[in-house]
């Protein structure tokens, strides 16, 4: 097993450093353009759904996003290869700017969904390239601070996507935000020469390969997930999420005869293999997926607290606070056995924070429960945040063949995208099954992932093991 005992020892300084500042800012900016897209696109739902229908199609908007981001991030070791990282994150980029223009120009949901499977295409490319930065760009000691930077980018488009989102919703200009988008993208791309070597080493001449049966496979139980989400019958809905799960289990025994055929697997070998990696990727997975409930924050807030749009969207950041700053925090813990304890109770401190927003939620709430609500996500994101960097660095080093690396890192980028796709997907079935108004669905929602995560404390404990 490939595995040091001490996965931190670098500083702040040195990664922010002469040295290491250009590979910080592409997995920095990429993962930035993308997760504040994201989140972004929550609080403007409410707005663009008003003008342009599609209400019960409010889930897909996310998760058609997640699913493609998916097959985007597979490309991205064998695109570095082939054309080096300045090349790619260009094309990353143009792509990305594209779909942003199409999401602006919609004018119907079915050309906003298409916009949508643009973006995340190119967007799970860009996140995927920092973790590809991390594993092959930056020294071992910097893993986990590297690992933290980069998860950090996530509660900053958690922090800057709904509030900014919510402003542009407040003055009827949804259509503006994608457009903003556009000039973001073009900002960073004139970055890029700058920041990014045209090659990090001599050009091999490699195929794309992409493994195709595994990301049909995904993307079909996440697909099958969110129309479960809009099905108007239990007992179709049921049918449908048992269809998800079957098709999820398919996929791990396609991944199990991938990997020991030599072929293109999304995930490392060593996952099937006795160890604690299987756990580490399981509970990443339940972290991301908990997360997804700050989609319907901002249109709770507007039902229930009666809050104005951008009030709104500024509620949706509480959770990016928390994850953020306990992140950060979290990063700089050095010893093992409290590195490990953290990441064991991690799960717990979600539950305890949703499940105390769905003890708060009710119909016309005060501004000064509105407050303790927002406290409540805060608390919920302290969780996702002190456990995420620590996972990511374990994940890139615990595999049994050093050649795993590149992959494993890849992995948990295509792990926090399915799980967060098949998280979209469930938190709409939730809100959509539930009929007898805002305030019980928000009890479902908040309950609901709060058990959930509590089982994740398993896979947590399983995560920490040698």
């Amino acid at each position: 097993m490939t595995e040091t005992h001490e996965l931190t020892g670098g500083s702040w300084r040195e990664l922010l450093g002469p040295k290491n500042i250009g590979a910080s800012t592409v997995l920095a900016g990429g993962v930035a353009l993308y997760a504040t897209n994201e989140f972004l696109t929550i609080s403007l739902l409410p707005s663009a759904v008003a003008e342009i229908g599609g209400h019960r199609y409010y889930a897909w908007v996310v998760t058609v996003y997640l699913v493609a981001s998916v097959a985007g991030a597979t490309l991205v070791s064998s695109l570095l290869a082939r054309f080096g990282p300045r090349p790619a994150y260009l094309g990353a980029l143009a792509v990305f700017g594209v779909g942003s223009a199409i999401c602006a120009l919609a004018p119907g949901m079915e050309v906003l969904l298409v916009g949508r499977v643009v973006q995340g295409g190119a967007g799970g490319l860009l996140a995927g390239l920092g973790y590809a930065v991390i594993n092959t760009a930056l020294p071992q000691s910097l893993w986990t601070r590297a690992s933290a930077l980069v998860s950090a980018m996530w509660g900053v488009g958690i922090f800057v996507g709904p509030a900014v989102g919510g402003l542009f919703a407040q003055f009827g200009s949804w259509r503006w935000a994608f457009a903003a988008l556009v000039v973001l993208t073009v900002v960073i791309a004139a970055l890029v020469p700058i920041a990014l070597p045209a090659r990090s080493g001599a050009r091999e001449v490699v195929a794309i390969r992409v493994p195709v049966r595994s990301l049909l496979l995904l993307g079909a139980a996440a697909l099958v997930v969110s129309v479960a989400g809009i099905a108007q019958h239990a007992v179709l809905t049921a049918i449908l999420l048992a269809a998800a799960a079957g098709l999820v289990a398919v996929f791990l025994a396609v991944e199990r005869r991938t990997a020991a055929a030599t072929g293109t697997p999304v995930l490392p070998p060593t996952v099937f293999r006795p160890g604690p990696l299987k756990w580490i990727y399981l509970t990443l997975g339940a972290l991301m997926a908990a997360t997804m409930v700050v989609m319907y924050v901002p249109l709770f807030g507007q039902n229930l607290a009666g809050l104005a749009p951008a009030a709104a969207g500024i509620l949706g950041v509480a959770l990016a606070i928390g994850w953020t700053v306990s992140e950060i925090v979290s990063a700089s813990v050095d010893r093992r056995t409290v590195v490990t304890r953290i990441v064991c109770v991690a799960p717990i401190v979600i539950a305890v924070g949703l499940g105390a927003c769905a003890l708060l939620v009710r119909d016309a709430m005060p501004v000064w429960l509105t407050v303790v609500w927002g406290l409540a996500m805060v608390a919920a994101g302290l969780g996702v945040g002190m456990a995420w960097p620590h996972l990511s660095a374990w994940a890139m080093t615990r595999v049994q063949d050093p050649a795993e690396g590149p992959v494993a890192a890849a992995a948990i980028n295509t792990v926090q995208l399915i799980c967060g796709a098949f998280g979209a997907g469930v938190a709409g079935v939730v809100v959509n099954t539930v009929t007898t108004g805002d305030a019980d669905a928000a009890r479902w929602l908040f309950g609901g992932f709060s058990v959930l995560i509590g089982l994740g404390a398993i896979a947590s404990f399983r995560a920490g093991r040698r």
